[in-house]
């Protein structure tokens, strides 16, 4: 009984309380990146083809969530966690891409779910999506304008997933836009994620940023993006390893960006389902190891 009333309360639980604990955040990436962000995108649409899109592996429960609380509003989400789980389960708090939180998203996330995980997707864009890449590019500058709040976001979601949820670990995954601030959620909760994993979005080279990551990482990224430079991801590998971080950053070659999203131009399969071995894999790894007994 005890155990379905945690379950009952991670799927019903409609606000949570708001932390006055602040931590850096890293500089907002130059108007540049949005622009090239753009262009990676500029002939696709937010709609997947539905034969790529896998179902979970186990039957999942899923809702809307309210996880906290925004400058204007609450912060709506879409959780999932297995049917059958028994157990508080180990978090995943997923970043949606520049489209905003879609069924693209939620497909993601009850698959994640799937694997024996309690995943939070969380809201950038509060409430809102985009239909095409005009209107992606505005949300994404208006998340980019407001770096403080996004990261607020994040830090609630992380929370949501601690307190009520009852995480007994904590990691953050997102692709494209949630690619990037899946690393920023792990620069600015160095103590509190267990694990990050980032999609071909923007890194950070500063050594002295680095030094704050204290999880493993895993960064996977493509050799034909033009919006995320390979000199770069070369470089935050390159620095990651200076600093001795337990850092995995792959280069997957001859394909580009959001090669993994399929409603993209540039999906790849066997590229995407690579990655998505390795992902799980990954978690295992750094996520299971502290579930619960």
């Amino acid at each position: 009984m005890k155990t379905k009333l945690m379950l009952l309360v991670c799927l019903t639980l409609v606000a949570c309380q708001r932390t006055d604990e602040s931590a850096p955040v890293p500089a907002a990436q130059p108007e540049g990146y949005i622009e090239a962000t753009a262009a990676a995108h500029s002939d696709d649409s937010p709609v997947p083809t539905p034969a790529t899109v896998p179902p979970p592996a186990v039957p999942v429960l899923d809702e809307e969530l309210a996880y906290g609380e925004g400058q204007k509003s609450n912060l709506v989400g879409f959780l999932a966690a297995p049917a059958d789980a028994i157990e508080p389960l180990p978090g995943i708090i997923v970043i949606h891409e520049w489209w905003g939180l879609n069924d693209n998203v939620k497909a993601m996330t009850r698959r994640l779910a799937g694997e024996g995980y309690i995943a939070l997707a969380v809201d950038l864009y509060g409430g809102q999506t985009a239909e095409d890449p005009a209107a992606a590019q505005a949300l994404m500058a208006g998340v980019m304008a407001a770096p403080d709040a996004a990261l607020d976001n994040l830090r609630q979601a992380y929370e949501y997933l601690d307190k009520y949820a009852l995480a007994p670990s904590v990691g953050a995954i997102g692709w494209c836009l949630g690619g990037s601030w899946s690393l920023r959620s792990a620069l600015a909760l160095p103590d509190e994620l267990d694990a990050m994993v980032m999609y071909y979005g923007q890194v950070v080279t500063d050594s002295e940023q680095l030094q704050r990551l204290d999880m493993p990482i895993l960064g996977i990224f493509g050799a034909l993006d033009e919006s995320i430079p390979v000199r770069d991801v070369q470089t935050f590998r390159r620095r990651l390893n200076e600093l001795g971080k337990h850092a995995d950053v792959e280069i997957y070659p001859g394909v580009g960006h959001a090669f993994a999203n399929p409603s993209g131009e540039s999906y790849d399969a066997s590229a995407a389902d690579r990655a998505w071995e390795e992902t799980i894999a990954f978690l295992r790894e750094n996520l299971d190891s502290k579930r619960a007994r």
